[in-house]
């Protein structure tokens, strides 16, 4: 499996798992825990998760498939903006180990922007560093203005996870080579969309179909040909597990390339960053 540098040098995954809408349904659990169970196996050994997913399901199912497995696992969970406070985020953090019973979480996040200042947030993050509590911190859903507003925090930044697909290109115009000028990794999520309407486009099923593999496997290889991109698609049945650490071995050519930009432009201009 191809890997990723953070800023510290500490190789991860390129591909990953991701877990929203897991922990929801507990008819599904088995079935989401053996998912991630398996892509472990298969070397998708980041997991992404969030106090969001599930309030806390997730983390949940998280912590049941990494049982005994803890040491194999670059784990990863958010928080929200709202509990991001220099009071708030150590709960918050304190609450999301205990779900997924683990001592440390490597990577952690702020979900979004919101009211707390920044400054607050980063502080609050650097003291649970300092504690042992979480390896390194990151962001989600910034762009390059409100990375910027960081200031000398950013060199301590080691990610920025944000929506990046082919529907979804607004970050390859300068956020992608902002963090790439600055050795700071980007995490793609929803790297396959959602609803299914980027994997019925033509042009994407005939590269597919000349790779001979599925069009989600050509989505998720298109994110991971750009340099320090880490996608974290989300898989809940072994097939489609497979599928996805399968993608990781698939080299797209210029032709695919030319296809999929005609399909899928790629910006010409800034754009407001996209969320889900």
């Amino acid at each position: 499996m191809a890997s990723v540098k953070l800023p510290d040098g500490t190789e991860v995954a390129a591909l990953g798992q991701g877990t929203w809408h897991m922990g929801e349904k507990p008819g599904q659990r088995q079935a989401e825990i053996a998912a991630l169970r398996l892509g472990i196996e298969l070397g998708l050994t980041l997991i992404d998760t969030a106090e969001m997913y599930g309030e806390g399901g997730a983390e949940e199912v998280v912590g049941d498939a990494i049982d005994g497995r803890r040491d194999e696992v670059f784990l990863v969970s958010k928080v929200y903006p709202h509990n991001a406070s220099r009071r708030g985020l150590p709960q918050a953090c304190e609450r999301s180990l205990k779900r997924m019973r683990v001592e440390t979480i490597d990577l952690y996040l702020l979900h979004w922007r919101g009211s707390v200042p920044l400054d607050e947030t980063v502080e609050a993050m650097e003291r649970m560093q300092a504690a042992g509590k979480i390896r390194h911190w990151g962001v989600s859903n910034f762009d390059v203005g409100d990375l910027e507003e960081l200031g000398q925090a950013l060199e301590n930044c080691a990610t920025d996870q944000v929506l990046l697909n082919l529907q979804h290109r607004g970050p390859q115009f300068d956020l992608l080579p902002f963090c790439e000028g600055r050795g700071m990794p980007v995490m793609a999520y929803s790297p396959v969309g959602q609803g299914g309407a980027l994997l019925r486009d033509r042009a994407l099923g005939q590269v597919a179909k000349a790779h001979g593999v599925t069009a989600a496997q050509i989505a998720v290889a298109w994110t991971l040909s750009f340099p320090g991109v880490i996608s974290i698609p989300k898989a809940t049945q072994p097939d489609h597990v497979r599928a996805n650490a399968a993608a990781a071995e698939i080299v797209l050519t210029e032709e695919d390339h030319a296809a999929l930009d005609a399909a899928f432009p790629p910006p010409k201009k800034k754009r407001s960053l996209a969320m889900l």
